[in-house]
């Protein structure tokens, strides 16, 4: 099967996921917060952002790299975080791992994965970022850090957009409960989706395995939607952050920035780049969609900026950067390519947005991502209301 003639792009990739994946594990996947106004507003707020299109240029060969935290990659996106990847599909992070080790691009390692950071070393390659939900106890915050570093992690990334548990209404609805228990509701659903239930047979359900080694048991207190993490977590301040730059010496990255006076202290600190994210409305409903927020930022500091939240394609990337990204990372994307086509997808995703990088790029007359026009304000398009 030519997998570029029959899921030529994201769209395709998520109907094909929704088909493949257990009611309760879509809902964990796709899901916002509340009414999923934020994330409803990513989306929105990413197709205002136009480009007048550029001809004549002749022949172009476009180069897509770029240069990031010092690094040279050959593409301008990489893999954001998501906590259990290994739910939406058996062996996750090691699939992500694996692809993006092979095309030179970052893979995030969650905290809350359901592999840990030595599972992940021999698949990592050279790029491997560590994100960090904050441990409260010292201890374990320095041995997680030591953790991450062994097991061949460059980066951490300390996110701060999640001081509380979300409630996430559809995943509740949908019967999924932390850790995952498969009641009756549930292998009903299971039963209707034989390729994920025979993987998951073979591998087991997942857990988050790096928490093993701190927490023997769940807390009663705990809501349906939260985890374990949550015994271990606190809310961090600009100490906390203080305190990681002096214990870990590669770059530290923060993610779920939105608020520009909140660069400056964190760029007094040390830190080495800011990820402007509202999480893809995983967290809170009543933020503006992080393409908003991008500008502003961008005013604010001279740190280099990542952009996540909503982008699902290669012309939101060029978005992005236009509106002052540095690099561009996706999260939801690159699990529908797993759940669509298992091991083949992250890798075929990767391709996609090549090929679709490639083409905007010559729309635009561009060869190099620095070339990139001034965005053209696009009038907003009407809202469709989906399922």
């Amino acid at each position: 099967m030519d997998l570029h003639s029959t899921y030529p792009g994201i769209p395709d990739l998520k109907r094909r996921a929704r088909q493949r994946l257990p009611k309760f594990v879509w809902e964990y996947l796709d899901s916002g917060t509340g009414t999923e106004a934020t994330k409803t507003r990513n989306r929105a707020a990413l197709d205002t952002v136009g480009f007048l299109p550029s001809i004549l240029h002749g022949p172009q060969t476009p180069d897509l790299s770029t240069r990031f935290l010092g690094r040279d990659f050959p593409l301008p996106f990489g893999i954001s975080p998501v906590g259990m990847s290994g739910l939406i599909w058996p062996d996750a992070e090691g699939h992500l791992a694996r692809a993006a080790a092979e095309a030179g691009i970052p893979y995030s390692l969650s905290t809350v994965a359901s592999q840990s950071p030595e599972d992940l070393a021999p698949h990592l390659g050279e790029h491997g970022w560590f994100q960090l939900y904050p441990p409260k106890d010292e201890g374990i915050r320095t041995d997680m850090l030591n953790r991450a570093r062994d097991a061949g992690f460059s980066a951490l990334i300390l996110t701060v957009d999640v001081p509380v548990a979300s409630r996430r209404e559809r995943q509740t609805r949908s019967g999924l409960t932390q850790p995952p228990k498969l009641t009756p509701r549930l292998l009903a659903q299971v039963a209707m989706r034989p390729a994920w239930a025979l993987g998951m047979a073979r591998r087991g359900m997942p857990h988050m395995r790096m928490l093993d080694k701190y927490v023997q048991q769940a807390s009663e207190s705990l809501s349906s939607t939260a985890h374990v993490g949550y015994l271990l977590r606190t809310s961090p301040d600009m100490s906390y952050v203080q305190w990681l730059r002096d214990h870990w010496q590669g770059p530290l990255l923060v993610k779920g920035v939105l608020r520009p006076a909140d660069a400056e202290p964190l760029e007094r600190i040390g830190v080495d780049a800011l990820w402007v994210s509202n999480h893809a409305g995983r967290q809170f409903d009543g933020a503006p969609a992080a393409i908003e927020a991008l500008p502003q930022l961008r005013a604010a500091t001279r740190l280099p900026l990542i952009f996540d939240s909503g982008a699902e394609g290669a012309l939101d990337i060029l978005r992005a950067r236009a509106l002052g990204a540095d690099f561009v990372m996706m999260g939801r994307p690159f699990h529908y390519a797993l759940a669509a086509l298992g091991a083949k997808g992250p890798a075929h995703l990767i391709e996609v947005l090549r090929r679709d990088l490639v083409a905007n790029m010559g729309q635009l007359g561009m060869e190099r991502l620095g070339d990139l026009p001034p965005a053209l304000p696009l009038p907003a398009l009407p809202r469709i209301m989906t399922d």
